[in-house]
């Protein structure tokens, strides 16, 4: 199933789209320095490769996810459901 952008769902999808996502910034904001500390730990160890790849992949997943919910956030207040 495509994802749609919440300028496109109804307000019943958006609704219930914003409920599913939790907001945890602090967490996500730690889970993303701790990410950041191990590559530079295998930069300065001249180990390239998955330890260096997969924390790159993660990270941007985290902020994928702040960016989406901020996206939601925004058309809520648009449509003045929140």
């Amino acid at each position: 199933m495509n994802k749609k952008e919440p300028s496109e769902l109804t307000d019943q999808e958006l609704l219930d789209a914003d409920k599913n996502i939790k907001p945890s910034p602090i967490t996500d904001a730690v889970l993303i320095g701790c990410l950041v500390g191990i590559i530079v730990f295998s930069v300065a160890k001249n180990t390239w490769g998955l330890v260096t790849l997969l924390p790159l992949f993660l990270i941007y997943i985290f902020i994928k996810k702040g960016k989406n919910k901020k996206a939601l956030q925004e058309e809520l207040k648009k449509r003045k459901l929140q």
